[in-house]
């Protein structure tokens, strides 16, 4: 049976970006609110909003202190309220992001396991004794040294966190803590909400903690191996899901897989078996190697995406993924640099925006838009390494410097790589404040793009080429049919997608340069095209592609 999810437009919105609505230079739930028609124009039905829920703010909203309520910087509950049923009216989605795998160390909860084992809340986290004053292993945090922090309060003993020492992990061995967030879940969809977004849930489950991992001599390594992917990851999700979707059979459950292959990726979407109704995985993009001339970590510099080894990716995921299983189709997300900066021509960059989003978002699959994307917006620019707040960015930049590069070329690399600069303020238009805000923004960035007012105006502009494709992705042939790779030239990314007696040829030159290309006999019979970008030029057995240019052609079975 069909849910309304499989034919689900996913936009990301990172709420502190898309609109201020009250001046004080920080999105909120009411600018989005007033933007709602915003979306059902551009042609999605489903928005994704990054959390929203009280936080102290370390790490953008993943640090929660408190499940129930509103940040007071994005709005209140009410505001909360009246942005579900204005989306409801104007037939729109809403999913939100829910923390599974760790709370902010400002929680009740946390506050509560501080007082020792014999608080209730002790075993809502993870503890554990180091030996001879060392910590219990040699895990290293996502966000730089330990996982392990002592906490003056708790004698002897180290509280485990994957993420930054301010959010610590929950025990999710504890079904009081598999209860908690179940009815945290229920809370919200009670209120009305579509799906939740299940953040980094595949790390709830952590091998022998004192366990070290092999680490080639270094002190502290990123064990992945020790708390990602685990057995019981599958139980705990199962469990979460039934306990939500037995009163909301309807709700929407994507979750981040993001170390996930594409064998887990069908496990964790396994039908009839409470499993999650799709996962993103960053698994999608490949990356050629770079040479290797200095001492400087790969983390901030630019890598080329490898457009054979993705073929085949994209192939495996097409090919394991198959119905009633659902696929993600995405380009970038808050925790990436923008896909314009990533994959995108510097000499043609609106003709590359736009035949990227033709090559993923008709394959099939659910699109998941990053907010901004429609506009072909790159990466901003932030003055300084200081105004990353990063640690990671600060042993770059130390590493960098020792291998004599300059101040200048280091912050170009961290500006080009970075997450924060793809999360700049959505420039709404030429205004003071690019129509975003009347005041400073939260983040400083600054930023080339042209913004909504003048592209929503130009027929010609990347945001009416979304507009157009997620029209015709909405359309059966682009949603049902079958999807088949065409290896037709290295220079070329080209599939098919059938259903019935109908099929569609996507063509997408992926180069800077001018190619032609032999087409089989079928695509000779003066198929329609549907949507094109750049110049085409086809003759009876040929098509010629301008750079970066893409088509959409159509043929049915017994046409002339």
């Amino acid at each position: 049976m069909a849910a309304w999810y499989d034919q689900a437009i996913i936009y990301q919105v990172y709420p502190k970006s898309f609109k201020d609505s009250n001046g004080d230079g920080i999105g909120d739930l009411t600018g989005i609110t007033e933007k709602l028609d915003y979306f059902t124009q551009l042609g999605v039905n489903t928005l994704w909003l990054n959390p929203i829920f009280r936080s102290p703010q370390v790490d953008n909203g993943y640090d929660v202190s408190d499940f129930y309520a509103i940040d007071p910087q994005l709005g209140t509950l009410a505001d909360f309220k009246a942005l579900i049923e204005a989306a409801h009216r104007r037939g729109l989605r809403i999913v939100l992001d829910m923390v599974l795998n760790h709370t902010s160390d400002q929680h009740p909860w946390f506050q509560g396991a501080l007082q020792g084992p014999k608080n209730p809340y002790y075993n809502y986290y993870i503890w554990a004794h180091g030996a001879d004053g060392q910590l219990p292993n040699n895990w290293g945090s996502f966000f730089g040294g330990s996982v392990w922090t002592q906490h003056p309060t708790v004698a002897d003993r180290y509280y485990f966190h994957l993420f930054e020492r301010r959010m610590p992990d929950l025990n999710w061995r504890n079904p009081q803590v598999r209860q908690e967030m179940t009815k945290v879940a229920n809370y919200w969809a009670d209120l009305g909400i579509d799906g939740l977004r299940l953040d980094a849930f595949i790390h709830l489950a952590k091998a022998d903690l004192h366990q070290n991992y092999p680490s080639d001599g270094a002190d502290l390594v990123v064990a992945e191996g020790m708390f990602a992917n685990l057995p019981a990851v599958q139980p705990y999700l199962a469990e979460f899901v039934a306990g939500v979707k037995a009163n909301h059979p309807d709700l929407f459950i994507l979750g981040e897989a993001a170390s996930a292959t594409v064998n887990l990726a069908a496990d964790y979407t396994r039908p009839a078996a409470n499993m999650a109704d799709a996962v993103i995985s960053f698994r999608y993009f490949p990356t050629k190697p770079r040479a290797k001339r200095d001492a400087v970590p790969a983390d901030y510099q630019p890598q080329r995406l490898d457009w054979l080894a993705f073929r085949q990716v994209m192939t495996d995921w097409q090919q394991t993924l198959l119905p009633p299983r659902r696929l993600t189709l995405y380009w970038g997300n808050h925790d990436m640099a923008r896909v314009a900066t990533r994959m995108g021509s510097h000499r043609y960059p609106q003709q590359s925006a736009k035949s990227l989003a033709t090559l993923m978002y008709l394959q099939r699959g659910l699109p998941v838009l990053y907010y901004g994307d429609e506009l072909g917006l790159s990466n901003g620019t932030l003055a300084s390494l200081a105004a990353f707040g990063d640690p990671t960015v600060t042993a770059f930049a130390n590493a960098a410097k020792a291998a004599g590069w300059s101040s200048e070329r280091i912050l170009e690399n961290v500006n080009a790589t970075h997450k924060l600069t793809a999360r700049a303020p959505l420039p709404w238009s030429d205004d003071i404040g690019h129509g975003f805000s009347k005041v400073a923004p939260w983040l400083a960035v600054s930023q080339d793009g042209t913004p909504v007012s003048k592209q929503m105006a130009d027929p010609d502009s990347v945001w009416h080429h979304y507009q157009q494709l997620f029209a015709l992705k909405q359309t059966p042939l682009f949603t049902r049919g079958n999807w088949q790779l065409q290896n037709w030239a290295p220079w070329l990314y080209a599939y098919t997608r059938t259903l019935g007696v109908e099929t569609a040829l996507v063509v997408v030159n992926i180069s800077d340069t001018r190619h032609t290309v032999t087409v089989p006999r079928a695509w000779a019979q003066a198929p329609v095209q549907q949507l094109t970008v750049g110049t085409v030029h086809q003759t009876a057995a040929e098509l010629t592609l301008s750079p970066w240019s893409s088509a959409v052609l159509t043929i049915k079975k017994g046409s002339k």
